[in-house]
């Protein structure tokens, strides 16, 4: 069920990112920045050669490289990936990546060197905020975060949770015996009280021979009478 839902979610990201750049060729080329929001976003379209900020624009080749380590590193995670918060991170992930990969691989200027669309600048028309990105970006950004949440709160890939170290001490075997210590202290004077009330027959018994004293004392009194 999870890797489905990876699946699906890396398919959906993946053609609503070729969607989008589609339907930004067609309608922002040659044209002027499109202001939205009062001018929070702007749709601009253009080419980038390099990563973010326009980093390594000169080594293109090393993206497709880097991005086929992630396909192969989610889908070796995937093997034994039980948990749906993490399909749809590892999905977003994914479908982020395949999209800018397939401009790498299949635009110009040519095979694994082809420059990825943008499309989205915040706050400026031309990126001098923030750089320009596209929806593969977005679902790459996505992912992450919430791969970091997931793991802060201690959900694990396998779908199991884990705990605080104190509800582990709680449960742990090991303070079931302590729980029960109180009892041993409890029937340590229960032991005690027998071994009191054993000795306190001890009075009882030297009482009788008292008594048998006593006995003794009056023979001799008869006798001397």
């Amino acid at each position: 069920m999870a890797v489905t839902v990876l699946l699906t979610t890396a398919v959906l990201a993946w053609l609503a990112d070729l969607g989008t750049k589609h339907l930004a060729l067609a309608t922002l080329s040659d044209q002027d920045p499109v202001r939205l929001l009062g001018g929070a976003v702007y749709l601009t379209l253009t080419r980038n050669s390099g990563a973010a900020f326009s980093l390594a624009s000169d080594h293109t080749w090393v993206f497709p490289l880097v991005t086929a380590g992630v396909i192969g590193w989610i889908g070796w995670m995937a093997v034994r990936l039980r948990s749906l918060p993490w399909a749809v991170s590892l999905g977003l992930v994914l479908g982020g990546a395949l999209g800018n990969l397939t401009d790498r691989i299949f635009r110009a200027p040519g095979p694994f060197v082809g420059h990825v669309v943008d499309m989205v600048s915040l706050f400026d028309p031309y990126g001098q905020v923030w750089p320009i990105f596209n929806l593969a970006d977005s679902a790459l950004v996505s992912g992450v975060v919430l791969a970091v949440l997931l793991e802060l709160t201690g959900r694990q890939r396998d779908g199991t949770r884990l705990r605080s170290r104190r509800s582990e001490d709680a449960g742990a075997p090991g303070t079931a015996t302590d729980g029960s210590g109180p009892s041993g202290p409890d029937a340590g004077p229960v032991t005690g009280t027998s071994g009191t009330v054993s000795e306190g027959s001890g009075p009882v018994a030297g009482t009788s021979g008292t008594v048998s004293g006593g006995s003794g004392t009056d023979t001799e009194r008869r006798d001397a009478s």
